[in-house]
């Protein structure tokens, strides 16, 4: 597995970035945090745009020690912006080619695969003003690949997208690494987005990291709210589609050997995929109720409770059998339901409360 390390201490006008850290570079690793967080500024220390002294050294070779550095162009980095900041005097493929003429040679990635893998051979002789906002990142992540990185840096590529066209282009970001071999890391502060698509996490705030490791395992921190954000927090589970209901339009995924029902997805059966589930959209019985339109109802039983006393709410984590819920309730349901590390419970999540368009695979 390849890694990089960054050692940087920028100080800026009303914030530093203090960073030590070595990313494990194998698939997708999200480098997460709030607006302001710093995210951006440590991407252009990785590429080389900044002139700061820090330490990069990608995979055993140093790109910058103090202030002498490799120059940008020399490192073998590409870079997707929010914007797709394509040449608009040139057709989609004149878009490509120019890449792919200036690129060095290594037979790595071509031409046709890109085209291939981006799905963008309806595009290559329409200009960029005809595309789709979707259409034009996967154009511009076409145009950064055939550059040959080592190394794919994204910020917020999908952050003008809606909901719609972000499910379009998500799956072909997810399969970057296995296609082309190239790590990625990819920049949010969309949780949906991270995880869809990343194996690890890194979470920024205030210009330091504030956790890293696996996505599932950082996502159940109950002492991250103020990064991942009270709305939006909630536990990432791993199952297996095992069947489609084709009357009622429901997909039955396994997850730790109980069911979870969610609305049909376009999924075949046996593939592994992630569900997200806020701690919002999970209530907590000491029994499973009867008569309840509430389909999904899994047995766990609760590991952590971190109540917050200047509020009514409380954070509980519920291990279902190897994996965990996290659920948001109020300080008072946790007393009346005597709730407290190792009682059982039933966890109740609505069907509605999945989006299928925000499925993410579990393999790439």
């Amino acid at each position: 597995m390849r890694a990089l390390h960054v050692t940087a201490h920028l100080p800026l006008s009303g914030f530093t970035l203090a960073v030590e850290h070595t990313f494990a570079l194998d698939g997708i690793t999200a480098l997460f945090g709030p607006s302001g967080a710093g995210k951006s500024l440590l991407l252009r220390v990785i590429a080389g745009h900044e002139r700061a002294a820090a330490h990069v050294a990608f995979d055993g070779e140093v790109w910058q020690d103090g202030r002498r550095r490799v120059p940008p162009h020399r490192r073998g980095v590409g870079m997707v912006f929010q914007h797709a900041r394509l040449f608009p005097h040139l057709s989609v493929r004149g878009n490509l080619r120019y890449a792919d003429r200036r690129a060095p040679a290594n037979g790595r990635i071509t031409f046709d695969e890109v085209v291939r893998a981006l799905d963008l051979g309806p595009l290559l002789d329409r200009r960029p003003q005809a595309l789709s906002g979707g259409e034009a990142q996967r154009v511009a992540l076409g145009r950064t690949l055939l550059t040959r990185p080592r190394l794919l840096l994204m910020d917020e590529p999908l952050a003008a997208l809606d909901i719609r066209r972000k499910a379009e282009i998500l799956p072909h970001i997810a399969r970057l690494p296995g296609t082309f071999g190239v790590p990625v890391i990819y920049v949010t502060h969309a949780l949906e987005e991270v995880t869809q698509l990343a194996e690890r996490i890194v979470v920024l705030s205030h210009g330091t990291v504030r956790a890293s490791g696996g996505t599932a395992e950082v996502l159940e921190r109950l002492d991250l709210q103020a990064e991942t954000g009270r709305f939006e927090a909630g536990a990432l589970l791993t199952g297996r589609v095992a069947a489609h209901d084709a009357t009622y339009r429901l997909t039955r995924v396994e997850v730790c050997g109980q069911a979870i029902e969610m609305p049909a997805a376009d999924v075949p059966l046996g593939t592994e995929v992630r569900l997200r589930i806020r701690a919002r959209d999970v209530a907590l019985a000491r029994a499973a109720p009867e008569a309840i339109s509430i389909r999904n109802q899994l047995a766990g039983t609760v590991t952590a409770i971190q109540e917050e006393a200047a509020t009514a709410f409380a954070e509980i984590l519920v291990d279902i059998g190897g994996q965990r819920l996290r659920a948001r309730v109020t300080r008072a349901a946790v007393a009346d339901l005597g709730l407290a590390p190792g009682v059982e419970v039933c966890a109740l999540v609505k069907s509605i409360a999945f989006d299928r368009r925000a499925l993410g695979g579990a393999s790439r």
